[in-house]
């Protein structure tokens, strides 16, 4: 069963019996549905249902030539509607089920970001024979969430935040130099990272971390799509879901002028949520590739 489930609103569902009958729903009374021929002998079908404004359930399976449907698997969803990132992407399946994860490197994060596909059926559909990896494409993250906590905000004046944003640009831009090879931004960038690791060192002493690290995103445990994060809140709107009635949190949330759409049960929150303030929690991270 997917852990996730509760995150769009099913954390009473405990049972198989349960998960079936939510399933029988999403089959019978989906919000859309898509086909494609494999072969002759093979289809590939993909059910979705919305059970709030921002997130539903996503089931793939397979109709044979006598159709009969063969559920493969299901995937909560969250749907972001931001571009947040510009970069190519990499893209490879999974081994134990039609599924994909893609992988872009961004200047702004500092690792490679790894993500579930949301759209794996587009991909197979229009991009077979295209080598990897996406160029001219976007991507939309959002996020499922199962643990959170709201944090107020670090101060800062209008002032600070423009020199903030811009020593992004400039670092991002130093970055951008380093990976062709200019020595003088590797050099850099090199005597930044020592000068911001011996300013911390000694603020570490007097402060708490968490007045000097305001955003972050970090790998977290052993699966690659699930992250350690700290944003800043944009947007909070509360969503109902229309089976069960349970309230969800769909949060617009900034990490390093990264957006992404973020999903996790009021149950699930301590806090509340409001623009200016920051999200922390653990996430599933999915992405949605916007071709052209």
């Amino acid at each position: 069963m997917h852990s996730y489930l509760r995150a769009v609103g099913f954390s009473d569902i405990k049972t198989k019996k349960e998960l079936k009958k939510l399933l029988n729903i999403i089959v019978t009374d989906p919000d859309s549905r898509e086909y494609l021929d494999v072969d002759e002998n093979m289809a590939l079908v993909e059910y979705y249902k919305r059970f709030t404004p921002s997130t539903g359930v996503t089931l793939r399976g397979e109709y044979d030539k006598d159709e009969e449907l063969t559920l493969d698997f299901y995937y909560p969803v969250c749907v972001g509607d931001k571009i947040s990132t510009e970069e190519d992407v990499n893209v490879e399946r999974h081994a134990q089920q039609l599924s994909y994860a893609g992988v872009c490197e961004d200047n702004r994060v500092g690792v490679s970001i790894i993500f579930f596909m949301q759209n794996g059926l587009e991909l197979i559909r229009k991009n077979t024979s295209q080598d990897f990896p996406f160029v001219g494409t976007t991507v939309s993250f959002a996020a499922l969430s199962l643990q959170g906590i709201i944090m107020l905000p670090i101060k800062k004046d209008e002032k600070e935040k423009e020199m903030i944003k811009k020593a992004v640009e400039d670092r991002n831009e130093k970055i951008n130099a380093a990976r062709m090879g200019d020595e003088e931004a590797i050099e850099s960038l090199t005597l930044e990272d020592i000068d911001t690791y011996n300013v911390l060192s000694r603020q570490i002493l007097t402060e708490d971390v968490f007045t000097l690290v305001d955003t972050y995103l970090m790998p977290y445990g052993i699966e690659s799509d699930q992250y350690s994060i700290l944003a800043e809140i944009d947007q909070v709107v509360l969503e109902k879901n229309s089976l069960t009635g349970e309230e969800i949190y769909v949060m617009d949330i900034e990490y390093n002028s990264i957006p992404l759409k973020l999903c996790i049960n009021r149950k699930d929150l301590l806090g509340e949520p409001a623009p200016g303030r920051r999200f922390r929690g653990t996430i599933l991270l999915q992405g949605r590739i916007n071709f052209e």
